[in-house]
């Protein structure tokens, strides 16, 4: 089978994982309904050079990523699967990509092996069914330092063959990086130059980029940030790139929002969010290498060992900890996994009895949960008496939602990839454990959020959706009371013509000017406390959720 054919299976296949379903349950706050909100905001105001959300500038992200959803929106419409479509586009690109550049290091075995470890672990496959950013920014912060790793090969006379020249590389890997910087910020610089600077001290101190080099690398993705940066700060001056830089500061000083965390978070998220293929990246996470590997085999596993800590050590750094802060890791750690997958397959690499408890440790973690769950269901009344203080997770659990025992499946499922997998490594029989672990959790994944996604979705935030989609096409202002959500922006559709004041705080919710209809949403939290409010009416209440109009 020749590359083409090859590529077009993984496009079909990873085509029919990730595509289907995307709009089939609402986008989930924060991130998912802030980004689509951007972009169609876009659409709204026929801007597409300056964010906004609320109709209101908005500095966190750049636009890149908001361009894509709104492209897709303009095609298929507002709505959950244009917003997450170019993610599942991602995937497919990302999977073809790795297979290709996994051809190139080593054979077509070790390509397919590495689509195998990134499409069949958890978190990297779940990522392309969303609507983050991640997967855009992480593939072009990969691809920019793939760039200066082929730069450093052809200018040096590696054994590969690579068929442009090195400044065709240099000035591409720039070029892509500059994309990165677009979608997400200068982190993406910050992590390459971290990871370049970190394999310059290792490497003996030697310059395999100078810095004249180096300066035209960075120059040329300044050329392609200045694209949308510069553009900016022409029409608007420097107030947007002021605020995201205090916008960043405080993600890195501060856990903001509430998002805190201990210290050890992102290894424990790795190490289960990325099974099984955490398992086998263990093996291979260091600088170790095995004889007869060639030279520029043994650098590219020095580059994913450096760029997995760089990226594993700067987000434990970082104050804020959300999951998808180390997802850049996804790249280095599935790499990993199938380098050590490649040494079993050659009788280099044992399957060693911590990998099995490993893999049972880790998929036995998922076993528990997506079976227990289902039998909680019923023990409602016991979940809620653990946790009556937290009147709104309390009534969280209210939410009429039907289960009916089957949602054990996906659990007994990988229960029995999990045992099937075990019994072909133990036997030395790769091709069927490899494939049997991999698709299996791929599997897994999806049965998982079929049955379950609705569910949490209902238990969550459904109850706030259904108020705010009601009032579509109603001209009004809709507030949240002391909490914050993006949700009433997108999807009650709100419009930009409002009076001027109504961005003040509380502006909506007590001035004796406002000009519309106003809807407020608080949770029971505050009940007591909004209840007291003479201009409010409570309307309404469900699940947690306390709904109130302006008299």
């Amino acid at each position: 089978m020749n590359r083409i054919t090859t590529s077009i299976l993984i496009a079909l296949v990873a085509g029919v994982f990730f595509i289907p379903f995307l709009g089939n349950v609402h986008l989930f706050d924060w991130d998912e309904i802030n980004f689509a909100e951007a972009a169609r905001e876009m659409i709204v105001l026929k801007d597409y050079l300056r964010v906004h959300i609320d109709f209101q500038p908005f500095w966190e992200k750049p636009p890149f990523f908001f361009w894509l959803q709104a492209l897709a929106m303009n095609v298929f419409g507002v709505g959950e699967f244009a917003a997450r479509l170019p993610n599942a586009i991602c995937g497919i690109i990302t999977l073809i990509l790795l297979y290709h550049l996994g051809e190139q290091l080593f054979n077509r075995r070790f390509g397919l092996l590495w689509v195998a470890c990134y499409f069949g672990s958890i978190l990297p496959h779940l990522y392309f069914r969303s609507g983050i950013i991640d997967p855009w920014f992480n593939l072009w912060i990969f691809l920019g330092l793939n760039g200066v790793i082929f730069f450093r090969w052809k200018k040096d006379r590696f054994s590969i063959r690579l068929p442009r020249g090195q400044w065709f590389y240099l000035l591409l890997g720039g070029f892509l990086l500059g994309i990165g910087m677009l979608t997400k910020g200068p982190v993406a610089f910050i992590i390459v130059s971290l990871t370049l600077g970190v394999y310059f001290v290792l490497n003996g101190f030697k310059f395999y980029i100078s810095p004249l080099q180096f300066i035209i690398f960075a120059l040329m993705t300044s050329v392609v940030t200045a694209i949308w940066y510069g553009i900016e700060t022409y029409k608007n001056g420097f107030w947007y790139l002021q605020e995201f830089i205090k916008y960043s500061y405080r993600l890195f000083s501060t856990p903001d929002a509430g998002h805190g965390g201990f210290p050890g978070y992102h290894f424990v998220i790795l190490f289960f969010g990325c099974f099984p293929a955490s398992t086998f990246a263990l093996r291979a996470l260091s600088f170790r290498s095995q004889a007869g590997e060639t030279d520029y085999q043994r650098d590219y596993q020095k580059w994913m060992v450096i760029l997995f800590w760089v990226v594993l050590i700067l987000f434990t750094i970082v104050k804020s900890k959300i999951v998808h802060y180390s997802s850049m890791c996804y790249f280095p750690l599935t790499y990993l996994a199938a380098l050590t997958l490649q040494r079993m397959w050659e009788g280099r690499v044992r399957f060693s009895t911590w990998m099995k408890v490993s893999l049972i440790v880790s998929g036995g973690i998922f076993v528990l949960l997506t079976i227990a769950l289902p039998i909680l269901s019923n023990h409602i009344n016991w979940i809620q008496s653990k946790i009556a203080n937290d009147t709104f997770a309390v009534a969280n659990l209210d939410a009429k939602i039907t289960w009916t025992g089957w949602e054990a499946t996906p659990g007994v499922v990988l229960a029995i990839v999990l045992a099937a997998g075990l019994y072909f490594f133990n036997r030395q029989q790769y091709s069927k454990g490899v494939t049997t672990l991999f698709l299996g959790t791929a599997v897994f994944i999806t049965l998982t959020l079929g049955f379950f996604i609705n569910r949490i979705e209902g238990i969550s935030q459904a109850a706030a959706i259904r108020f705010l989609e009601a009032r579509q096409g109603e001209d009004c202002y809709i507030v949240t009371y002391r909490y914050r959500s993006y949700a009433p922006y997108f999807y009650a559709r709100q419009q930009p013509g409002r009076h001027l004041s109504s961005w003040q705080d509380d502006w909506a919710l007590r001035s004796p000017e406002v000009d519309k209809p106003v809807y407020v949403i608080t949770k029971n939290y505050f009940e007591a406390e909004t209840d007291t409010m003479p201009q409010l009416q409570k309307i309404g209440s469900e699940n947690g959720f306390v709904f109130y109009k302006r008299k």
